[in-house]
Order: C-alpha cells, then sequence, then structure tokens
C-alpha cells in the first residue's frame, strides 16, 4: 500500500510514463514472486492487481495503449482471482475509458455495464457506481444517445452525492467531484451542451491545484476546447496562456496530444492576430517539450481524451 501511495503521488505530478518501468519492475520483483506463495492469501491478488492496473494507466499516459490493455485484462483477472468485485468493477471502468480512446463507443458502454454489474455484487461503494456511470455517460455521449448519457451522468453526481470518507476501497484510486467535472464536461461536449460543458469544465479546472499537474492540464485543455466551440477564442486563448505554463517536463504524451489537438481547432482561426500569435508561441513551446520526451513519444496517436 505504501508503494502504491507513493507511485500514485508521483504519477499525478510528473505523468506516467517516467514512472512506468519501476512500477513493472516492482511488480515483477516485488509483488509477482508472492503470487506462488500459498501463505499470502487472496490479498495478494488485489496487491497485484491495483498495481497491474496502475501500470495500465501509466503505459495509457505514456501513449502505449496496446500495452495498457494487456495491463487491465491482467488486472482484471487477478482481481476476480482474488474475489475482490469493487477492485474489478473499478478495472473496469477503466477499460471503459481506454476504449474510448480508440472510438470503440459499443465497448466503453460494455464495460461500464460490467462495472456496475459487478459493482452490484460487492459492498456498496458510491464513489464507484459514480465512476461507472460517468463512463456510462461517456460512452453514450459519444454515440449521441442523449437521453441515455443524461440519465447516467445524472446518476453518477446522485451516486458520488451520497460518497462519504467512509466508503473508500484501499486500491481504488479516489473518484471526487473534480473528476466527475473533468469527465462530464467531455460528455456534454460531445452532445453539444456548450453552456454546460463550460461549468463543468470551470468546476474541474477550480478543483485542480498544482500539486497535480498533469489533470490540471488535462481539465485547462478541455476548458479551451469549449471556448472555442462557443466561439470565445479570447477565454480559450487566455487558458491556452496559462497551458503554456505546463511543465515541459511533465511525462505524459497524452497531455501532448491533447494539446496537438487545442492546436488544431485553434488553426482555422489564425487569421485572428492573437490566434495567430498564440500559435507561434505554441509552437516553440511544443518543440522543448518533444525534446524532453522524445524517448516517449509514440510514432501516432489519437487525441480523444
Amino acid at each position: 500500500m505504501a508503494a502504491m501511495d507513493a507511485f500514485r503521488s508521483a504519477d499525478r505530478q510528473s505523468g506516467g510514463g517516467r514512472l512506468y518501468g519501476a512500477v513493472l519492475e516492482h511488480l515483477r520483483h516485488r509483488v509477482g514472486p508472492r503470487l506462488v506463495d500459498l501463505s499470502c492469501g487472496h490479498s495478494v491478488f488485489a496487491a497485484a492487481a491495483a498495481l497491474t492496473e496502475m501500470a495500465g494507466w501509466m503505459a495509457h499516459d505514456g501513449g502505449r495503449d496496446g500495452d495498457a490493455f494487456g495491463h487491465f485484462g491482467r488486472a482484471l483477472a487477478l482481481a476476480r482471482t482474488g474475489g475482490d468485485l469493487p477492485l474489478a468493477g473499478h478495472i473496469a471502468a477503466s477499460m471503459s475509458h481506454l476504449a474510448l480512446q480508440s472510438d470503440d463507443t459499443v465497448a466503453a458502454a460494455r464495460w461500464a455495464h460490467t462495472g456496475l454489474d459487478l459493482a452490484a455484487r460487492g459492498p456498496r461503494i458510491p464513489a464507484l457506481t459514480a465512476r461507472l456511470h460517468t463512463m456510462q455517460a461517456r460512452a453514450m455521449a459519444a454515440a449521441d444517445q442523449r437521453t441515455a448519457a443524461r440519465h447516467a451522468l445524472d446518476q453518477a453526481h446522485r451516486d458520488l452525492g451520497t460518497a462519504v470518507a467512509s466508503d473508500p476501497h484501499p486500491w481504488l484510486s479516489p473518484f471526487d467531484r473534480g473528476r466527475l467535472a473533468s469527465e462530464a464536461a467531455l460528455a456534454l461536449l460531445d452532445l453539444g451542451e456548450y453552456d454546460e460543458a463550460l461549468a463543468a469544465g470551470e468546476e474541474a479546472v477550480a478543483a485542480r491545484g498544482a500539486d497535480r499537474a498533469r489533470s490540471l492540464a488535462l481539465a485547462r485543455i478541455t476548458l479551451a476546447d469549449i471556448h472555442v466551440r462557443r466561439g470565445d477564442l479570447d477565454a480559450a486563448l487566455t487558458v491556452g496562456h496559462d497551458l503554456l505554463g505546463t511543465s515541459p517536463a511533465l511525462g505524459s504524451v497524452r497531455v501532448v496530444q491533447q494539446l496537438d489537438g487545442f492546436r488544431d481547432l485553434l488553426e482555422p482561426h489564425k487569421g485572428y492576430g492573437p490566434v495567430r500569435e498564440y500559435l507561434v508561441r505554441f509552437g516553440d513551446a511544443r518543440r522543448a517539450r518533444l525534446l524532453l520526451l522524445a524517448d516517449l513519444m509514440p510514432s501516432t496517436g489519437g487525441t480523444r481524451r
């Protein structure tokens, strides 16, 4: 648990790309051998599942989605072997997120449903069901299923509203109002509900401090995207200038890819002087970032969150 907390804290601040190898080494040398020690009991499977899922997220953050899928699949099998249904449901939510990256809305919805089924068979953890309903909402929104998306998003808010401090499962990463706001903004963006998306996006940014560098950067990118789609270029540039302050050493390919998506949204508007000037600064910052992350960057990658 101490190792998990240390990796999780470092990941939030510096990104997963640089930590991926360290987590794999920890799994290989410290956790793996215990899986064959019959005296350890089922709890070791939960520890292995949680750390393997973390490796999956770090692979995803490093632009290695194929590796991430493999880690999530192994983590799910470990959680089921250990009989930890909430953890299995939590991992299913991660599978749903990963499916969205490849625009597979059917798989994303299926994994969210699987997670809700697993969660219903274990102890009630409102933060977990809130996360799963949020992923269900995102899948439905991406598929333009407006009524279903709205229903799932409303349920996520209701569930999270009943969560208390004693709810958290020891191996589940926290799902708080900031994360819900971030995901809700993306779902509402897909639905074309830009005013509601703006409110959610602003809430997501406000909920993230400097100690959550990657989450703050991703929330700002979403907020800037919303401003562009609403036609408010000056507001988008205000957020964009904040993004230029994101540490170029942040080891997250996902942030780089989404920053590129923001740049692509601005390109059609470069006839506007402030946008043109911003894109020059953006290009300089991007080159510096790519130099520092050259060993992590894949040759291609998507921009969906």
